[in-house]
């Protein structure tokens, strides 16, 4: 006794999915595209490959710029010269008619000068959130040292951006200068 063959429902899932999950579903789907028009292009996969990276670009450098910050103000709040010049680009743009930081050794010479100069920036990292410039831009602005709770008043900047090698602490400024 045969009969029809039975279909299978679709199955809408809300929530989340584990990675397995996802790479089963989207070689189920892979395999139907196929059966159904007979020939993926090479064009085609490289496309919704290209499309599925960009959906996920925004949420992987948020989460990673969140990581990236909480070792930054953890290196700085700690007073780790060296954590936090591994993650720093150099040379390191300083405000105007100050000299670059030129490279690690310069950084870990001029370190009170950086942190410790015009802003108190272990102080003002504990209670200022980064603000996002753009995808690939973060700042922090901090009063200066000597009105930390001037918060009308903070035109201390400190510029962070994704690079290559990932997140990193690229230049400090004055905005007033």
């Amino acid at each position: 006794m045969h009969g029809k063959p039975r279909r299978k429902k679709n199955i809408v899932v809300k929530g989340t999915m584990k990675a397995s999950e996802l790479r089963s579903f989207i070689s189920t789907r892979a395999c139907r595209a196929v059966a159904g028009q007979g020939r993926v292009s090479s064009t085609q996969i490289w496309l919704a490959g290209i499309l599925i990276l960009l959906s996920f670009s925004n949420v992987v450098a948020e989460s990673d710029f969140s990581a990236f910050w909480k070792k930054f103000k953890s290196g700085v709040a700690a007073g780790d010269k060296a954590a936090t010049a591994e993650i720093t680009k150099f040379p390191l743009s300083m405000p105007y008619g100050v000299k670059a930081v030129k490279n690690k050794e310069d950084f870990l010479h001029r370190y009170n000068e950086i942190f410790k100069g015009e802003a108190n920036a272990a102080q003002c990292f504990r209670s200022v959130e980064p603000h996002k410039e753009s995808d690939l831009r973060y700042e922090i602005y901090c009063p200066f040292k000597e009105t930390p709770d001037d918060r009308e008043n903070a035109p201390i900047r400190f510029i962070f951006e994704l690079t290559k090698s990932g997140w990193k602490f690229v230049g400090l400024d004055n905005i007033n200068e």
